[in-house]
Formats: structure tokens, sequence, C-alpha cells
């Protein structure tokens, strides 16, 4: 039998409750999200990183520690201040679940 430590499955669970709502996370995406990421998730500013295709548990990441003010941004901090743990793991969900293609010439 494998014994998985009790602080990597709370760490998994807290994670997985809201990472299946790839449709609140559009839907807020939208709405938070678009005007400098783009619709899909490629970037309209040269300043705003491409979302499409980032691991959920990166854009998660990023997103709480915009919200705490560990990392800072002028932009960012303010937007995710206002996000609950359930729209960030939503925005990570919607925005992990973009495929991404990439041809080389």
């Amino acid at each position: 039998m494998i014994k998985i430590p009790f602080a990597i499955l709370l760490v998994f669970s807290a994670f997985n409750t809201y990472a299946d709502d790839v449709a609140a996370g559009r839907a807020k995406a939208d709405v938070a999200c678009a005007l400098c990421h783009g619709v899909s998730g490629l970037s309209s500013l040269p300043n705003a990183p491409h979302l499409a295709g980032q691991p959920a548990i990166y854009v998660v990441e990023q997103l709480r520690n915009y919200r705490s003010g560990k990392r800072q941004n002028e932009v960012m901090n303010v937007i995710a201040k206002n996000l609950s743990d359930a729209e960030i793991s939503h925005l990570g969900a919607w925005f992990s679940a973009i495929k991404v293609s990439v041809e080389t010439p």
C-alpha cells in the first residue's frame, strides 16, 4: 500500500475542489481577463502574457500571489484582490483547457 503524506493530499484536494468548472472560468475570463490577455487567452498587449495552455496550478498560484500582494503588478493586484478561491480555480481550469499548437517554419 502506498502512503501519501496528508499535506500532499490536502493540497490536491483543495485545488481540485473547483478545478473542473471550465465554463465558469471562461465566463469569468471574458469579464476580467479578455481585455489584456485576449478572448482565447492569447494576449492583445505586448506587456500581458498569453494564458492559453498554461497549467492550471500555475495560473492559480500566480493569481493567489497577486491577490495576497506577494507578486506585484498594479493592474493584476487590483483585479486579483476581488477574486475568490473558487473563481481563481475556475480561471486555472479554463486557461489550462485551451489547446495551443505550435508550428515551426
